[in-house]
C-alpha cells in the first residue's frame, strides 16, 4: 500500500463561519464497508457556497467537516469487511457523494431515492468529504473511472453531468419525439444539452444570457434559428416563431423567477416543467396556467451510482465530454469566488498532487 502520512490539509466549514478555513487534520481510517482513496480531483459546485454560508442544516451535520461532494481518486485501502468486490487496490474510481445507507427501514432507500437518503454519509455536504489529499468513503458510492475518462472529467461527471443526466431521464423521462426547451448553458445545463442531443430529441431550443455559450451550443450542431438570442424574450421568441404549443418538456437549468415564468407560458398543454436550477429559491406556480394546461411540476435532485455508470461510458465513448477547467486544491476559494462572479463558464477540477 502507499504510504500514507497521519495528517493532511483540507478546505473545511466550521459552523458559524461562512468562509473555508485551511486546516490540518488526521488522515481518515476507512471503516468496515468503506474505501480510502487518494484523491486525484475534486469539482467545485456553485453549492459549495450555500454549504458554506446558510446555517439552517440538516441533523446530519457536523460542527467541523471537510468540503467537496465531487471527487475522483486512487483506491489505497479497503475496510476490514470487503471481501468480495469487482475493485481492487489502484483502481481510479468516481466518487458519489450520497449512495444512501442501503438499510432494510430506510424510508429513502427502499423507494430507490438513495440520493436523498438522510441516514448515510453524505461526502462534502455536512460531513467529511473530497477537498483533502485522502477520503474514506463507502465501497457502494464508487464507479470505476473507464480509459479515456480524466480524473477532472469523472470528478465534475459525479454531480454536474450525473444529475443533468438522472434529470432528464429518469425523472422527465424525455423521449426522441419530444421538442425541448432548455434554459441555462451552464455548470449543468451543458451537459444537459449534450444528453438530449444523445437521446434525438425532435428539436432543442435553447436560451442562455451569455452569448459565448449560445455559440459553444451552435457549435455542438444545434441550429442557429433555434437558439434564442441574448435579450430576447424567450415567450415573444416562441410566438413570433410560430412555435407555440410545441414545446413538449422544459428542462429550467437556471430557476429564476423569469425563467420559471417563461417556463409556464412556453409549456405547451399535457407538457412537462422539469425543475433542476434554483438560482431563486422561491418561485410562483401559476396555477390557473397549471391547472388549465394540465402541467407537470417535476423537480429533481442529484443522482445515483447507477446513473453514473452510464454517463461515464458516455464520456468514455466521447457521446458526452463535460468542459472542466483544471485548478489545484489550494486555489478552492478563488475558484469558487470566480465561479460566483460568473467567471466560470462551465465547471471546474481542483488537481490534487
Amino acid at each position: 500500500m502507499t504510504d500514507v502520512p497521519a495528517t493532511m490539509f483540507a478546505w473545511r466549514k466550521h459552523r458559524g463561519n461562512p468562509e473555508p478555513v485551511w486546516e490540518e487534520i488526521p488522515v481518515p481510517e476507512p471503516g468496515p464497508t468503506d474505501v480510502l482513496v487518494k484523491m486525484l480531483a475534486s469539482g467545485v459546485c456553485r453549492s459549495d457556497h450555500s454549504l458554506l454560508t446558510l446555517e439552517k442544516q440538516a441533523g446530519w451535520f457536523t460542527d467541523k467537516w471537510t468540503l467537496g461532494h465531487e471527487g475522483c481518486g486512487k483506491i489505497i485501502k479497503f475496510g476490514s469487511a470487503i471481501n468480495d468486490t469487482k475493485f481492487k487496490i489502484g483502481d481510479v474510481v468516481a466518487l458519489h457523494a450520497v449512495p444512501g445507507c442501503n438499510g432494510a427501514d430506510c424510508p429513502e432507500c427502499t423507494r430507490d431515492l438513495s440520493q436523498i437518503c438522510e441516514r448515510g454519509h453524505h461526502s462534502g455536504i455536512g460531513q467529511d468529504g473530497f477537498y483533502a489529499p485522502y477520503a474514506a468513503t463507502d465501497i457502494r458510492s464508487l464507479a470505476l473511472v473507464p480509459e479515456g475518462v480524466t480524473p477532472a472529467e469523472a470528478a465534475v461527471a459525479t454531480d454536474a453531468v450525473t444529475t443533468a443526466y438522472h434529470a432528464i431521464h429518469r425523472r422527465g423521462e424525455v423521449k426522441p419525439h419530444e421538442t425541448v426547451f432548455l434554459f441555462g448553458l451552464g455548470g449543468l445545463g451543458f451537459n444537459a444539452l449534450q444528453i438530449l442531443k444523445n437521446i434525438g430529441c425532435r428539436r432543442i431550443f435553447v436560451s442562455d444570457i451569455r452569448q459565448e455559450r449560445l455559440d459553444e451550443a451552435a457549435a455542438l450542431g444545434i441550429p442557429r434559428e433555434d437558439l434564442v438570442p441574448v435579450g430576447v424574450s424567450p415567450t415573444q421568441w416562441i410566438e413570433d416563431n410560430g412555435h407555440a404549443a410545441t414545446v413538449d418538456t422544459v428542462c429550467d437549468f437556471v430557476g429564476t423567477h423569469q425563467t420559471f415564468d417563461d417556463a409556464q407560458d412556453i409549456v405547451r398543454r399535457g407538457g412537462k416543467l422539469l425543475c433542476i436550477g434554483s438560482l431563486d429559491t422561491e418561485n410562483t406556480i401559476h396555477m390557473k396556467t397549471g391547472t388549465r394546461k394540465r402541467l407537470s411540476y417535476i423537480f429533481s435532485y442529484g443522482g445515483q451510482v447507477p446513473d453514473l455508470e452510464v454517463v461515464l461510458k458516455l464520456v468514455a465513448e466521447g457521446s458526452l465530454r463535460p468542459q472542466v477547467e483544471e485548478k489545484t486544491l489550494k486555489e478552492f476559494p478563488t475558484v469558487l469566488k470566480d465561479l460566483l462572479d460568473g467567471k466560470v463558464k462551465a465547471r471546474v477540477a481542483l488537481v490534487h498532487e
